[in-house]
C-alpha cells in the first residue's frame, strides 16, 4: 500500500483549504460586482464622492489581501507539507506549487503580492496608479482563485476531499 499523503498534516491542509475556499468565494462575489462596473479613471476620480463605490473597493482590497496571504502563508506551504516537502522560504513554497502544477506561474503569484500593497497604499494618493493597479488586479485575481481551484481538484484526486 503507497500512501498518497501524509496523514498527520491531512487535518492542517483540510482547514487551510475550507478558509481558501471561504475567502475565494467572497473575493469571486466582489471581483464579479466590481468588474461589472464601467471602471476608468473617471470612475476612479468619482470614488471620493462615492461611498457605496469606496465601500465596495476596501471589501475587494481587503479580500484580495487575504486569499493572497492565506494562499502564501498556509495553504501552500500545508498541502507542501501533506505531500512531504518541506520548503523554507516563500519562494521555495512557490517554486514546489509550481512544479506540482497547483499554481500556473511562482511570478504571476509575486507579481500579485506587490500589486496587493500598490491597491493598499496607490488607493488614496495616485488615481492613476490606482487606476492601473485596479486593472492588473482583474486577472491578478482570476490566478488566485484558480490556484484554490487546483488544490480543491488535487485534495480530490488523493483521496483528502471526497466532496
Amino acid at each position: 500500500m503507497s500512501l498518497a499523503y501524509l496523514p498527520e498534516h491531512a487535518d492542517n491542509a483540510r482547514l487551510a483549504l475550507d478558509l481558501a475556499e471561504r475567502e475565494a468565494a467572497h473575493l469571486a462575489y466582489t471581483h464579479r460586482t466590481l468588474y461589472a462596473l464601467p471602471i476608468d479613471l473617471a470612475w476612479v476620480r468619482s470614488l471620493p464622492e462615492r461611498e457605496d463605490l469606496a465601500e465596495k473597493i476596501d471589501a475587494f482590497i481587503g479580500r484580495f489581501g487575504r486569499l493572497q496571504d492565506h494562499i502564501g502563508d498556509k495553504l501552500l506551504p500545508r498541502f507542501s507539507a501533506l505531500v512531504g516537502a518541506q520548503p523554507k522560504s516563500l519562494l521555495d513554497v512557490l517554486a514546489y506549487a509550481e512544479r506540482m502544477g497547483w499554481l500556473e506561474s511562482a511570478e504571476e503569484f509575486i507579481g500579485a503580492r506587490k500589486l496587493r500593497n500598490l491597491l493598499v497604499h496607490e488607493y488614496m494618493s495616485s488615481e492613476e496608479l490606482f487606476f492601473e493597479a485596479l486593472q492588473s488586479a482583474d486577472p491578478a485575481t482570476k490566478m488566485l482563485l484558480d490556484v484554490v481551484a487546483r488544490i480543491q481538484n488535487y485534495a480530490k484526486q488523493i483521496g483528502l476531499r471526497h466532496d
